[in-house]
């Protein structure tokens, strides 16, 4: 069975993210396409989406490595989010389907409760995909996928830790989900550029340990995706 390359991809992003290839460390094809299970095709054909991304830098005499971000970049990465979730709000507002309203109208509910009851394991991916749900209602394609690809970089950039007030923080969802749902595209914005200032602060650079560079292979007919 081919692997297609957006698979790779999604793996060796994943791997990215998750520190099994540290900032700064090789990415050799033939490495890859072992780890993977796949051959070099696809591995070139990812590395060059990655790069594409800001994950991935090549190096003379060194060929594909593990970006390096620098403090500026990561700053700047959530400055951008802070512009970008906004007008995402905003379009959502103008552009939103009922099915879209419905799980964002879900996803508050369960972190609503969650929040009360001091069920924080749960809160993070709630909020994640709260978030993801926002982008998609934009119906903007190219906007969604600035948002995802900022999402995937965030998470390798920074540690995220959890709101100290989740009851408040879920409250603000449920006022943006709101304004959504009324076409109030200024109120969306606004109550989106406020909450993403507050969450900017439980945003903290990741510091990583030094990790092997052996690592296990990965059976990508597995159902990683």
């Amino acid at each position: 069975m081919r692997i297609p390359a957006h698979a790779v991809c999604t793996a060796i992003r994943d791997d990215i993210v998750s520190g099994v290839f540290e900032p700064g460390s090789r990415l050799t094809e033939e490495v890859l396409a072992r780890r993977y299970g796949v051959s070099r095709v696809p591995v070139r054909e990812a590395l060059r989406t990655l790069e594409s991304e800001g994950f991935v830098t090549t190096r003379r005499h060194a060929g594909a490595c593990v970006a390096e971000p620098t403090e500026q970049e990561a700053a700047d990465l959530l400055e951008l989010r802070m512009l970008l979730e906004p007008l995402a709000a905003a379009r959502a507002a103008r552009r939103r389907s009922e099915a879209h309203l419905r799980v964002l109208r879900g996803l508050v509910r369960l972190g609503q409760e969650r929040a009360r009851r001091g069920q924080g394991e749960d809160l993070r991916s709630l909020g994640g995909w709260f978030h993801e749900t926002l982008a998609q209602s934009s119906g903007s394609p190219g906007l969604i996928a600035l948002l995802t690809q900022m999402r995937h970089k965030i998470a390798w950039m920074y540690v995220v830790e959890a709101p100290l007030r989740p009851v408040e923080s879920w409250a603000e969802h449920g006022a943006i989900v709101d304004a959504v749902a009324r076409g109030d595209a200024e109120r969306a914005r606004a109550l989106t550029a406020l909450h993403a200032d507050r969450a900017a602060g439980a945003h903290r650079r990741r510091v990583r340990p030094a990790v092997s560079s052996s690592q296990p292979a990965v059976n990508m007919s597995s159902g990683r995706h």
